[in-house]
């Protein structure tokens, strides 16, 4: 069988897997690694992105299909970044955590296929109404920024019966038996970060890879921290989950990474795993 869905194959990719864009750890040559094996690879430009950064991290992607995950404040301080991610004419672009809309309608001026993420049921409304073409239900096991509200399944039942675009799903997604039930339950597509970012192709630097790595499932919290350390204007609502005690982002998935892979083998392992377990209700 394929896990291949309508919303892949209408953006040219057989494995329904997308690595989220983890601002210090999606870089190029993980989206071109995760794009050549079969799913859509994303280059993450966190709360210090700048235009030059990006510049830089797409020189490394050659031919493969590729998306941008944008911050939305970040976005609006320097317009010079969403310029540089527009005019790279990406498969998907990714802009999240703001209220103001202006962007999507400058996006499909440019042929942009566009995604935000959504924490709740009324956010996914909100995000259809202003026409964004694709949504990523987001719940509050994911690992980095996002509003802890809800949980992944439950958040993705609803914001699939509310909404009549393309749901991604997110939070959690590390294991192929994650993939293959937010698969069953009608997602297009399932967005995974922890699991890409402790893998070779990752900026992930060594010591927080290894953290990741040794990390059990229930090693994360949720912290505002950083951010205020750091002076960053992500407001309370949205904090970050880390691992306990330090800056790592991580989702509770963590616990089933343990071993440092090459994005290829992610990809496959995931659909493989996935594909045999869906098949045993074929």
């Amino acid at each position: 069988m394929s896990l291949a869905t309508t919303w892949s194959r209408s953006i040219g990719i057989e494995v329904p897997v997308v690595n989220a864009p983890m601002g210090g750890a999606a870089g190029g040559r993980l989206a071109a690694a995760v794009s050549a094996a079969g799913g859509l690879g994303m280059v993450g430009m966190g709360s210090s992105a700048t235009a030059d950064q990006l510049t830089a991290e797409l020189a490394q992607i050659d031919g493969q299909r590729f998306g941008i995950g944008l911050v939305h404040w970040v976005a609006q301080d320097r317009p010079d970044l969403f310029e540089v991610a527009l005019a790279a004419r990406p498969a998907l672009l990714s802009v999240s955590f703001g209220e103001d809309w202006a962007w999507v309608r400058r996006a499909h001026d440019a042929g942009v296929t566009v995604t935000t993420q959504v924490a709740t049921v009324e956010a996914a409304r909100r995000a259809v109404d202003a026409g964004v073409d694709v949504l990523v239900a987001r719940g509050a096991e994911g690992g980095g920024h996002g509003e802890p509200t809800m949980g992944t399944l439950p958040l993705l039942a609803e914001v699939l019966d509310a909404v009549d675009v393309p749901v991604l799903a997110a939070g959690g997604i590390s294991s192929s038996r994650a993939v293959a039930a937010v698969l069953a339950a009608g997602a297009a597509a399932a967005w995974v970060g922890t699991a890409f970012a402790a893998c070779a192709e990752a900026l992930t630097p060594a010591a927080a890879r290894h953290a990741l790595l040794a990390a059990d499932g229930e090693a994360t919290e949720l912290t505002t921290e950083y951010d205020v350390a750091a002076g960053y204007r992500w407001p309370a609502t949205i904090p970050e989950r880390v691992l306990r005690g330090s800056p790592v982002n991580a989702g509770q998935g963590v616990g089933v990474v343990r071993r440092q892979a090459g994005a290829a083998e992610i990809v496959r392992s995931l659909a493989d795993g996935a594909e045999q377990l869906l098949a045993r209700w074929r």
